[in-house]
């Protein structure tokens, strides 16, 4: 298979850079991609969030990433199976409250969703014992990059040209170089469409999480969310007189109708799989020993401007007992780097009397 050519895809890449969530900035220290103040080269999650607004623009009160989106609710329907990995709370039989999101990459709340090539999910369970499980998912199984610094960098050469407001097809070409590691990401959108609408698609976890049964016996894990809505291409990129909000307008419609739901499908890794790095598959055959831990029921819709969702960071570092981190950095980034992002948003909004988006 020939390589796409980094100068036709620039643009494409622009709002598929990432899937970032959440809180917790300690955990990004511990891990080792912040440095403590005293060099300018420092990377830190502020200088993240800065690059993210200089690459992808500021709009106030929103999210720095996937800034358009739904708010959903329904319940997980818990079959009892995820028992067998994890000693969770959240696998017992029996249904847990759910409250989700429902977006697309990328930092204009106002983007056409054509214009998207990435969907994603991101849920928090509340569990009855107090606990909660916070996760955000994305249409494609692995990430771009491996680290903080290379997203960091990632982003600095999506930033546009200050005179012309172009980004620089050689900046990303010289990226990609650098990163021969993106080369399955790009592969996979290439062959892979957007789905038609939020909910025939998969959704997956790309980071690997340990999983302790009630033994205290512990596996690595890795979770998709598998629609029983049938997989349909977008072809909205095509049509002149397309929706701009289809995704979310085409959601609304399609409840009305009943619910929409997907199977929580848990992968445990194998001898040799990597479990600290996104951008690395496990293997086709790992699917066989998959554990069908039950129904992801989604039954309402609402818009993110006053809905349950809005004031939610997805972090993917809360996590119930029974389920933990593994030792793949982009956590820690993820969670610090929607720290800043909340604060920043909720500031904004604050100073305009109205609540975080």
């Amino acid at each position: 298979m020939s390589h796409p050519q980094p100068s036709s895809l620039v643009l494409r890449y622009t709002f598929i850079v990432i899937v970032i969530a959440a809180v917790a900035g300690a955990f990004a220290w511990v891990a080792g991609w912040i440095h403590w103040p005293g060099s300018e080269s420092a990377l830190t999650p502020a200088r993240m969030i800065d690059a993210f607004e200089d690459s992808m623009g500021r709009h106030a009160g929103f999210r720095r990433n996937h800034a358009k989106g739904v708010c959903v609710s329904g319940y997980f329907d818990s079959n009892g199976s995820g028992v067998a990995l994890s000693h969770a709370r959240v696998f017992e039989r029996g249904r847990t409250p759910v409250i989700g999101r429902l977006s697309a990459p990328g930092g204009n709340p106002a983007q056409d969703d054509a214009d998207t090539t990435v969907r994603s999910f991101a849920l928090l369970f509340s569990l009855h014992n107090g606990e909660q499980w916070r996760t955000a998912m994305n249409s494609v199984p692995i990430f771009q990059v491996a680290t903080p610094q290379a997203l960091y960098e990632q982003l600095v050469a999506l930033r546009p040209d200050a005179r012309t407001g172009r980004r620089d097809p050689a900046k990303m070409s010289s990226f990609f170089a650098k990163h021969p590691e993106t080369t399955a990401f790009r592969e996979w959108i290439e062959t892979h469409p957007p789905s038609s609408a939020f909910y025939n698609a998969i959704y997956f976890s790309i980071d690997a999480f340990r999983f302790v049964d009630a033994n205290g016996n512990t596996r690595f894990v890795r979770w998709r969310v598998v629609p029983d809505t049938p997989y349909a291409p977008s072809n909205e990129h095509t049509n002149p007189a397309r929706d701009p909000d289809f995704l979310a307008h085409d959601l609304d419609l399609r409840l009305q109708t009943g619910p929409v739901s997907w199977h929580l499908m848990l992968t445990p890794a194998g001898p040799g799989d990597p479990v600290d790095d996104a951008t690395r598959a496990w293997p086709a055959e790992r699917d066989l020993h998959r554990v069908d831990a039950g129904m992801i029921v989604i039954e309402r819709a609402e818009s993110q401007i006053d809905g349950a969702c809005r004031d939610i960071n997805f972090d993917p570092l809360i996590l119930p007992d029974g389920i933990a981190p593994s030792d793949d950095p982009l956590l820690a980034a993820r969670s610090a780097v929607y720290e800043i992002s909340f604060e920043r948003r909720t500031r904004e909004e604050t100073a305009a009397g109205t609540r975080p988006r």
